[in-house]
């Protein structure tokens, strides 16, 4: 068979266009991911900065000042010089589990992102099956903190992941029964689907009014997962050292403080998203009609104002959880066990019973 040239150039032209197409396939992949990567960073540093500043205010004392103008820049020398720090394992633990500890908690944390809307039209996956798979994916996290106990070979290490453990355990489930209560309000599981059914009517469509129990319930499971004050038992400093993070340095510990405020960052963007109406304009529209246009804008702008509204929302309960953490005292661990076991849990489920009765009704 005899090719000619005017066809072997097409030929070659085709397989140049088809690998060009693969390659802007793959970075029209990896802009998304790279840009939540990049948000979620800037996140993680404005909650840090606004953690000291707050705590500063609240202890009445001068919080960061040097690193940059009103130490905005603090976290960011604190991570560069941990990436300096020499990276010491135990001599008698286990390397793999303790090294590959924190990457999971990371991870697993970093995954769940991927099912936030910050508008209607900025969401890495819209799944039907989106809040179920935050809670299966969450729930990896400390599985992480538990090999980091383990491989550190340290009684007060090991402790700590225990503790962790139990504790993501006894509040898992009164969460997730909130997050099936919501599930069945909005009659689906997507996380889209969530927020635009709290859209009808403004500040009074929000799930807040419709699940106050549920609300509230959310609030105190959420803290405890992510093990802020007054629930930070598997890191309390005066019984355990530093729990599960007491043999590790340099930025295998900052893997640890990272997670930390994503989770808290995680956390309240799901409360916005549950609760709190998500990307939506929170004023009645009874009052003012017209800003049912703006919640129904496309393009630049609408995904703009969606996303400033989401973090708005989202940075009210940040606020609300640093000034927690620096009010309250720590609880015992058999008052944590008890409040999460004998009160949220038969709570939560009496909540969901209520729920399911209330549709099944206006069926």
């Amino acid at each position: 068979m005899i090719i000619y040239m005017t066809e072997a150039q097409d030929i070659n032209s085709f397989y140049r266009l088809e690998s060009l197409k693969e390659v802007y396939g793959i970075i029209w992949m990896l802009v998304p991911i790279l840009t939540l990567v990049l948000g979620i960073t800037i996140g993680v540093l404005v909650i840090v900065w606004l953690e000291r500043e707050i705590s500063a205010g609240i202890q009445q004392r001068i919080g960061p000042e040097y690193a940059g103008p009103l130490g905005i820049l603090q976290a960011l020398a604190d991570g560069t010089k941990l990436l300096f720090k020499e990276n010491i394992l135990p001599s008698r633990g286990n390397t793999g589990l303790f090294s590959i500890g924190p990457s999971i908690a990371v991870i697993s944390i970093l995954l769940s992102f991927s099912v936030i809307p910050f508008s209607s039209r900025l969401i890495l996956a819209d799944l039907n099956i989106g809040i179920f798979l935050w809670i299966a994916i969450s729930s990896i996290a400390p599985v992480g903190l538990l090999m980091s106990g383990y491989g550190s070979n340290n009684k007060y290490s090991f402790l700590g992941g225990l503790r962790a453990a139990a504790q993501s355990i006894s509040y898992e489930i009164p969460l997730t029964l909130c997050v099936l209560s919501i599930s069945l309000l909005s009659n689906s599981s997507s996380t889209v689907d969530i927020v635009e059914a709290q859209s009808k009517y403004g500040f009074w469509g929000w799930n807040l009014w419709r699940q106050p129990i549920g609300f509230i319930v959310f609030l105190i499971s959420s803290l405890a997962e992510c093990e802020r004050l007054p629930f930070d038992l598997p890191e309390a400093e005066e019984e355990l050292v530093a729990g599960y993070q007491t043999e590790y340095s340099g930025i295998k510990f900052g893997l640890f403080y990272v997670a930390s405020y994503l989770n808290l960052l995680l956390s309240s963007l799901f409360v916005t998203v549950l609760y709190l109406g998500g990307w939506n304009i929170s004023i009645p529209y009874v009052f003012v009609p017209e800003l049912f246009e703006i919640n129904k804008m496309n393009g630049i702008l609408g995904t703009t104002i969606g996303i400033f509204i989401t973090l708005a929302k989202t940075y009210l309960f940040l606020f609300i959880s640093i000034a927690t953490r620096w009010t309250l005292p720590r609880l015992r661990m058999d008052q944590l066990l008890n409040l999460g076991w004998k009160f949220l849990l038969p709570i939560s489920l009496g909540n969901l019973l209520l729920t399911t009765s209330f549709q099944l009704l206006s069926l």
